[in-house]
């Protein structure tokens, strides 16, 4: 991991947002239904296959919990870069580790992609948070998915991925930043706001916007089957098998 990946990355989910990270649901109604939909996808792949897995960017545990819930022979290693989202996953999913159904890891992506064997995986999924990482990064991640995965091996992401057409996909991104003021002026939280919007704008930038037509073609050069099972504005669910 470069020295400036992390520390973007550091900064953007650590302090108040890393904190009250389930505002995201409030800001983003489209990502509760996708967490939802990564589940009832997860539960009907191979439903008689007992499945291993990895989750990118567990966060607080929004999305993991419909995954562990929709399917009892599913086990999961969930890893995120910010501890103080996954001292609340923690909490929030604790039967599920006493269990043995999931471990949640405090960890680099690409590092803890790198450090399992190849073929060794039944799924990687994730829900808005590779959208978060640097174009370069990003790509060094995805091909680490698709080696850990055995073939017909599953991945799953609900993200969010830009509009190929740019003046409709800036009207969007001027569209959802209205709406976070308003939100946030209704329930006071102008100081958590600002933080997002720094957010927002980074995720927005060059070196990290996931433009949609560019990405699909980017899973099909490694190897992936592609689906995608879901599309509103930039909020996507993307199904990739690996052939």
């Amino acid at each position: 991991m470069s020295a400036r990946h992390e520390t973007l990355h550091d900064n953007l989910f650590t302090g108040k947002i890393g904190a009250e990270y389930d505002f995201l649901t409030f800001m983003c109604p489209h990502h509760a239904l996708l967490a939802k939909r990564l589940g009832e996808t997860v539960a009907k792949w191979k439903p008689d296959v007992a499945l291993k897995g990895v989750e990118i960017g567990c966060g607080t545990g929004v999305s993991t919990l419909p995954l562990l819930a929709g399917r009892h022979n599913l086990t999961l290693t969930a890893i995120d870069a910010a501890p103080a989202m996954l001292d609340q996953a923690r909490e929030s999913l604790a039967d599920y580790v006493q269990a043995g159904r999931v471990d949640f890891k405090q960890a680099d992506a690409l590092e803890a992609l790198k450090a399992l064997p190849s073929d060794s995986l039944d799924l990687v999924t994730s829900n808005y948070a590779i959208h978060n990482f640097l174009d370069d990064y990003r790509s060094l991640v995805l091909a680490e998915i698709h080696r850990v995965l055995k073939k017909g091996g599953l991945f799953i992401n609900g993200d969010r991925y830009a509009m190929d057409d740019r003046a409709a996909h800036l009207l969007d991104t001027q569209e959802t930043v209205r709406r976070w003021f308003k939100l946030f002026r209704e329930i006071d939280r102008l100081d958590l706001l600002e933080d997002w919007v720094v957010h927002f704008y980074s995720d927005e930038s060059e070196d990290h916007i996931m433009h949609f037509t560019p990405s699909m073609e980017r899973l099909k050069a490694l190897g992936f089957s592609v689906t995608v099972d879901f599309r509103e504005g930039v909020d996507t669910l993307v199904r990739a098998v690996k052939a």
